[in-house]
């Protein structure tokens, strides 16, 4: 049966439009990929689920044709930072969604379910919370958009699959503190080098108090200086340049990628990109590349608006997070941040043991997690 179709969206106007590609720019479109249920030709699904992330290329998400087997329309969405981590600014993201779900209710489906995976967990609780009662007039960094004037439909439901609280929290939980110059990450303190031999797991509760207290002294430091650079700019360069590009080294330094013994799991020690030790500098891990503007909106602990815990304190709709026993990179602790961040009664915690942070090689742990959400969303009143 085929059942995969393209869907373009018209992105919503925010006051700039903030593509990189060109060709983007000017056709002022979101591509999603929509599995349907009954088939190409056929009626819509009842329900369509969003499977969302700020910047992967969700339009051939794993999870897409086994969800519409299981009688939703799977929709893979991306935002307008697709492929573009860099620059991405997760006010626009929370802008590309509702143009979506606006998109979707006007086909007729009668629900829509966010489903925020990895890196869109936290993207989802903003989206929902600024939906359902809009605060937010700009980014950190000023300028649009200004989401209380923005048109965001509130989802349904909400679903977090193996998903991580936030952006900024994930980034300042794997921060390597032992980088002593932001130009040198092989100038390094021995004492906060997880990588360093003499160090070995299990950790003691005092280095780990130290360490995360560095980490977060990093990302104050980085967040500072990105906020004075923008200052700079304001006087000493063309008016019409308000952000620039840095690289951040050291990302993936969680001690519990090498101690299996913090928020314990069933999972292999190691990350998502191979060996901590590598993974920490290689370019293609999370958060080395982006702007001043960026880092404020997406990875600074101090003042992103994307804390998805906090987002989900006032979010009405029903949500269910669920989590792989085996993930590399979202853990138990992780789950549980997003289900004790809901304050209603409606909320639901569920593990897939055994299952990693991606699933494509996992067909059985991929198709019971479908039909938990199908069935899930068919529940739904």
């Amino acid at each position: 049966m085929n059942r995969r179709e393209l869907l373009a969206v018209p992105m919503q106007s925010t006051g700039e439009m903030d593509v990189q590609s060109g060709v983007a720019r000017r056709a002022g479109l979101l591509w999603c990929t929509r599995h349907r249920a009954s088939g190409i030709g056929g009626p819509i699904a009842k329900t369509a689920v969003v499977v969302v992330h700020p910047s992967s290329n969700f339009m051939g998400h794993y999870a897409l044709d086994a969800l519409a087997e299981c009688g939703v329309d799977a929709v893979g969405m991306s935002t307008r930072y697709i492929g573009n981590e860099a620059m991405l600014i997760l006010e626009h993201c929370v802008v590309d969604i509702g143009s979506v779900i606006r998109h979707l209710r006007n086909e007729g489906y009668q629900r829509v379910v966010l489903i925020g995976n990895s890196g869109g967990g936290g993207l989802v609780a903003l989206y929902e919370n600024q939906a359902e009662k809009p605060t937010i007039k700009a980014p950190p960094a000023g300028g649009p958009p200004d989401l209380t004037k923005a048109d965001l439909p509130p989802a349904d439901a909400l679903i977090m699959l193996m998903a991580h609280p936030s952006r900024n929290i994930v980034l300042t939980e794997k921060l390597d503190p032992a980088i002593l110059d932001e130009h040198e990450p092989f100038r390094r303190d021995p004492e906060l080098d997880l990588f360093n031999p003499d160090l070995k797991p299990p950790y003691t509760a005092a280095f780990l108090e130290r360490y995360k207290a560095a980490q977060l002294a990093r990302s104050e430091r980085i967040t500072q200086w990105a906020l004075d650079q923008l200052a700079l700019l304001k006087v000493r360069a063309d008016p019409r340049l308000d952000d620039l590009p840095f690289v951040v080294h050291g990302t993936m330094a969680d001690p519990r990628n090498l101690d299996l013994t913090l928020d314990p799991s069933d999972r292999a020690a190691t990350t998502q990109w191979g060996p901590p030790a590598v993974a920490n500098f290689i370019p293609a891990s999370i958060g080395h590349y982006t702007s001043l503007r960026s880092w404020l909106s997406q990875w600074s602990m101090r003042l992103s608006n994307g804390h998805g815990p906090e987002r989900l304190n006032t979010v009405q709709v029903p949500v269910h997070v669920i989590y792989g026993t085996a993930d590399p990179g979202c853990y138990p602790g992780h789950a549980k941040m997003l289900y004790e961040g809901v304050k209603h009664d409606r909320k639901w915690l569920t593990p897939i043991q055994g299952a990693k942070h991606y699933l494509f090689d996992q067909p059985e742990h991929k198709q019971t997690c479908c039909k938990l959400i199908a069935e899930w969303c068919h529940a739904l009143p």
